[in-house]
């Protein structure tokens, strides 16, 4: 992989994310770390700094969130089309009660305080610069509330900023 300003990167966030999916992860090589596939999340920027922000949502149950909650920072990896069926593997079976990442042939880098993935396309490096526990006042149209926080897991919202962005190959280059 090799690391490219923020500014070079070509995409369609809304496929990206929605559509493409993503992995956030966390952790360190001494005390472990995990991953979920992610298809809701923001990128932007945030507070005049025109820095680049990725936006992240962990509900209160997920295994990873404990990861991201004690390190600094956390990934995003984006991967090839032919991960699809691992990807719907990792947002599903969590990490406490197997070794999911060996399992979906996932290769963990170490590196720049948090982990990615060596088969990942795009990987976004963030640091932690704001958390908050999305609350049920918040909600303007309860439908949504009804429909996603049915059971009462919440999302906690995590902002990083963009600290290195590292591409496999031009797909994401202008």
């Amino acid at each position: 992989m090799r690391e490219i300003n923020y500014k070079e990167m070509k995409f369609n966030p809304f496929n990206l994310i929605g559509d493409e999916w993503m992995l956030i992860s966390a952790g360190n090589e001494k005390t472990g770390c995990n991953t979920m596939t992610a298809s809701w999340g923001h990128l932007g920027s945030i507070w005049g700094s025109n820095d680049p922000t990725a936006v992240v949502y962990i509900r209160q149950s997920r295994y990873t969130k404990q990861f991201v909650d004690a390190e600094t920072h956390f990934t995003l990896c984006v991967m090839d089309k032919s991960f699809k069926k691992q990807m719907g593997y990792l947002g599903s079976v969590s990490g406490r009660d197997e070794d999911k990442i060996a399992k979906a042939g996932l290769t963990p880098v170490f590196s720049d305080q948090s982990v990615y993935f060596q088969e990942a396309k795009l990987v976004l490096i963030c640091k932690k610069v704001y958390v908050q526990n999305l609350q049920e006042s918040g909600f303007v149209e309860k439908a949504t509330l009804d429909k996603f926080y049915a059971n009462g897991d919440m999302h906690t919202m995590y902002i990083g900023k963009i600290e290195k962005v590292l591409v496999r190959d031009d797909e994401y280059i202008a």
